[in-house]
């Protein structure tokens, strides 16, 4: 089929993908300017290779078939191409291509790679990449001709996880599998993108040599503070100076270029200016440098020229396959013992540790290095990413799943690389390791303009929050409160509930203790009579005994030591908090003994133990024995507030992951015509969709909304509510005025003929009155639903983070009262109960003080339909359903009112 002067190059799907041996490479779709090239590489093709792809021993291929095979129209042909870049020239190294069939939902699928770039994961990349185009094209199928004795190809295509069927014809096998995304095909994907991104980042996570492109001599230079980073923090590998101007580089021989050094280079951390930054990375690239670490700042920071110097960064660092950190970054740190690598130009060098921290900033990386020294914590590893033109939070996530020195992740994110794959693997971890984030930039202003209900309502740090609820991610909203709750994590068992025993010296820290577990939702228990017993029979003083327990001023260490042990055991309590205020500032190496001695307990019923040491500056806490440190708080809110966010993770362990229902009433197809005419007859954009629309899309989905017809006279409004029965609704039609009850468009209860007259005319008056009338395109008459409780579910595309959805208090005063809570999508059934009951009006949903149960299971299916609806429709940008009035127990619901903006 020819490329068809509409057929426009679909630029979104150019994309760097990373190769299971960890190398990159660049698929874009191919185009008929790519004729030269496809034909070199055609030519450079082995003669086995041509056999096993053409089945037959080709003849020579020439310019023109060249072009017939480059042709393509990007729906019904499509092909992509692999690129490498090798002596700065761009070639053609692979290509994929499917053609469909007469059958409409069949296409053929084939691929041919490059002798050298084989069994490197290059045609599992196409069939997912094709898969994708295909879906987007109602492709629902492919089929490929496979000779029997082609094992590579026929493996490629047993080990992607589709539902394949075989069948033997002549030489070759018949291949038919259907494009579904089953749980196996989701589960092989992101196997191959762990094991990918892993091998990806091997070499500059723990390189053996390490080439420093801009060393320097001068004092306080940033070239020469990462030179000096490098010697001093021990690194077990070589480290080469690459200097223009120097000989030698700190008594260390230097090298005029990259591609002097004789021997191989892992890693290359390039210090030199934005101007430089290109030609490095090129000889970078021709020395087969793995990967780089780009320094130098004045790229996307500086503006469109910067950001444009980025483009042609990334361009070039990925057409020789190599992976990016920064630019505009710090670098960074592993402190493994078998790699001591610090390529930042930070002269800090942090302890080993289990906790790993990404951050996007640099200035804050600084902070956060001298922070974490002065408390004694330990990392085992530290990236500062920087603009993250490449490497970001996602690839470490994965590369921290599987390292072993890692058990808390910590992260400092302002902005999100790409939230669907960043929620999917930040959960699949969360599940095994503590990932604790602190979101910067959460502004308000990106909801101003919004034209809906839901628009309005999702701010961005409200959508931030949804993002990482879902994902499994604790939110915390300061760095002092980030490390506190880290220390907890990484050294103390994660607490099996909320229950909290709190054992003190002063009645106050008590009180606020207590106050700060009300607050955090925490829950103090009542003292039980066999724990009550136990401890008067310890005491050797009269004292009141509840929760918190007060041992008053005059505690010895026995006694502190034995309400502890015996407040371990109750089975009660999930967790302890222990407050000391040290007389005069004494006893406090006895306390600590006391708890040291509260070890073996603590570990036998798996509880954790924070301490509290009120308003003792310079303590941290203490190893008590080589596997057990217990962190030290200075006021007894930081305490507990450690502990709530451990008590938060522990409860997103337990979570059931959920699912995503396939609902088989669906006519996506009908759904996606409608919507694609709305857009093909009007090229206002973005466009809202007409109410008739609206009502046969969720039609489709099964949505049942309350029946309407559009009246364009008095007469015809008349005789649309005869025909349905009184009493109904009448509404202005309109698709410029997006809220109707603020401008006097809407009259409920209308019983009679006359009424709904009356009604229209009221409605267009209305209009008149503030000079609108002109925006009147006749009335919606619509059954009145008098019983249940209004509630909204509402959809709106955030710029950022895709869609989001909303669900709440309905009605027109949604917004004031702002009873809601968000979740992106997709949904799962968990997410949909959770979303449920997180908003304040759920209780009256289940029914308050006496009144009847609403049907919350129906509101449940309604959210899992809007999901689904999205999903196949991603044109959909607002939509609002509002209200949605909720029946009662077994009845259902009904859409009352609906709003769709499409673009």
């Amino acid at each position: 089929m020819s490329t068809s002067d509409s057929a426009v190059y679909p630029k979104q799907y150019e994309s760097r993908i990373i190769l299971k041996d960890g190398s990159v490479i660049q698929f874009r779709p191919i185009k008929v300017e790519d004729a030269d090239k496809w034909l070199e590489f055609y030519e450079s093709l082995s003669e086995r290779t041509k056999y096993l792809r053409m089945q037959y021993v080709p003849k020579e291929m020439d310019k023109e078939g060249a072009l017939r095979y480059c042709t393509v129209d990007y729906t019904n042909t499509f092909a992509f191409i692999a690129e490498a870049k090798e002596d700065r020239e761009t070639r053609i190294v692979a290509v994929g291509r499917y053609s469909r069939m007469p059958s409409g939902s069949t296409a053929e699928i084939a691929f041919v790679i490059e002798d050298e770039y084989q069994e490197r994961g290059i045609g599992t990349k196409l069939i997912e990449w094709l898969a994708i185009v295909a879906r987007n094209n109602d492709i629902d199928t492919f089929e490929a001709l496979v000779l029997t004795e082609n094992t590579g190809m026929l493996s490629v295509f047993q080990g992607y996880g589709f539902h394949m069927k075989r069948e033997i014809k002549g030489n070759a096998y018949q291949i038919t599998f259907p494009l579904t995304k089953t749980p196996e095909v989701i589960k092989k994907k992101e196997e191959r993108a762990l094991a990918a991104t892993i091998n990806s980042l091997k070499h500059i996570m723990n390189p053996r040599s390490v080439a420093v492109i801009g060393a320097s001599n001068r004092p306080g230079a940033i070239g020469q503070l990462v030179f000096q980073s490098m010697i001093q923090s021990g690194f077990t590998g070589v480290v080469y100076p690459v200097s223009s101007r120097s000989s030698s580089v700190m008594a260390v021989k230097s090298y005029y270029s990259v591609l002097d050094i004789p021997d191989e280079i892992d890693l290359a951390i390039i210090v030199v200016p934005a101007s430089q930054v290109l030609n490095v990375t090129d000889e970078c690239g021709r020395k087969k440098v793995k990967g780089i670490i780009v320094i130098s700042d004045g790229f996307k920071e500086r503006g469109e020229e910067g950001a444009a110097l980025e483009n042609e960064l990334r361009e070039t660092a990925f057409g020789y396959g190599m992976r990016i950190i920064g630019p505009n970054c710090m670098g960074l740190i592993n402190t493994d013992p078998k790699v001591n690598l610090n390529a930042t130009f930070a002269l800090i060098q942090p302890d080993p540790g289990n906790i790993a921290f990404i951050t996007q900033s640099g200035a804050l990386g600084l902070g956060i290095l001298q922070y974490a020294k002065s408390l004694d914590i330990g990392f085992s590893s530290y990236i500062s990413v920087g603009n993250r033109t490449d490497i970001a939070s996602t690839d470490m996530l994965q590369y921290w799943e599987k390292d072993p020195a890692t058990k808390v992740i910590l992260l400092y994110l302002e902005s999100f690389d790409n939230p669907d794959i960043f929620s999917r693997i930040s959960r699949r971890i969360s599940a095994k390791k503590p990932i604790l984030a602190i979101k910067g930039g959460n502004t308000a202003e990106g909801s101003k303009a919004a034209s809906s209900h839901t628009g309005a309502m999702a701010t961005p740090a409200v959508v931030s929050d949804a993002l990482f609820h879902q994902a499994g991610i604790l939110r915390i909203r300061n760095i002092e409160d980030i490390f506190h709750s880290a220390m907890l994590l990484a050294n103390q068992p994660v607490p099996k509930g909320r229950n909290v025993a709190i054992l003190t010296n002063g009645g106050g820290p008590g009180t606020l203790a207590a106050d700060a577990c009300a607050q955090h939702g925490l829950i103090l228990p009542d003292i039980s009579d066999e724990t009550l017993k136990k401890l008067r029979a310890v005491m050797k003083r009269d004292i009141g005994i509840s929760n918190p327990f007060d041992l008053t001023a005059g505690i010895s260490a026995v006694e502190f030591e034995n309400a502890l042990k015996i407040l371990v055991e109750d089975p009660d309590f999930d967790s302890i908090v222990t407050i000391y205020i040290p007389p005069a500032g004494e006893n406090i190496d006895d306390i600590e003994e006391a708890i040291k001695n509260s070890i073996p307990v603590l570990t036998q019923y798996e509880k954790p133990i924070v301490a509290c040491f009120v308003g003792q500056t310079g303590i941290k806490g203490r190893d008590m024995t080589d596997d057990h440190f217990v962190p030290y708080y200075m006021f007894p809110e930081d305490a507990v507030l450690a502990l709530a966010h451990a008590v938060r993770y522990g409860e997103i362990q337990r979570k059931e992951n959920g699912s995503i229902p396939e609902f088989q009433d669906v006519d996506r197809k009908k759904a996606k015509q409608l919507i694609k005419d709305v857009l093909t007859g009007n090229s206002e954009r973005p466009l809202w969709v007409p109410p008739v629309v609206i009502d046969e899309v969720f039609k489709c989905y099964g949505i049942k909304a309350a029946d309407m017809k559009i009246a364009l006279s008095e007469d015809d409004a008349v005789s649309a509510a005869d025909q349905m029965g009184y009493p109904v609704v009448v509404k202005l039609e309109s698709s410029t005025i997006s809220h109707k009850s603020d401008v006097g468009g809407i009259v409920l209860n209308v019983k009679t003929p006359d009424e709904v007259k009356k009604a229209f005319s009221t409605i267009r008056d209305n209009l008149k009155k503030i000079g609108r009338e002109n925006e009147m395109q006749g009335v919606m008459v619509q059954k009145m639903v008098t019983e249940g409780s209004e509630v909204i579910i509402g959809l709106n595309e955030n710029s950022t983070l895709g869609h989001v959805i909303m669900f709440g208090l309905g009605g027109i005063y949604a917004e004031l009262i702002n009873d809601s809570a968000l979740r992106l999508h997709p949904l799962t059934d968990t997410d949909v109960r959770e979303l449920i009951d997180s908003v304040k009006m759920s209780k009256l949903l289940k029914g308050y003080r006496g009144s009847e149960p609403l049907d919350t299971g129906s509101l449940e299916d309604l959210l899992l339909r809007v999901s689904a609806m999205v999903e196949d429709i991603p044109q959909i940008a607002e939509m609002d359903l509002n209200p949605v009035k909720v029946l009662p127990q077994g009845s259902g619901y009904c859409v009352v009112d609906s709003r769709m903006m499409i673009k």
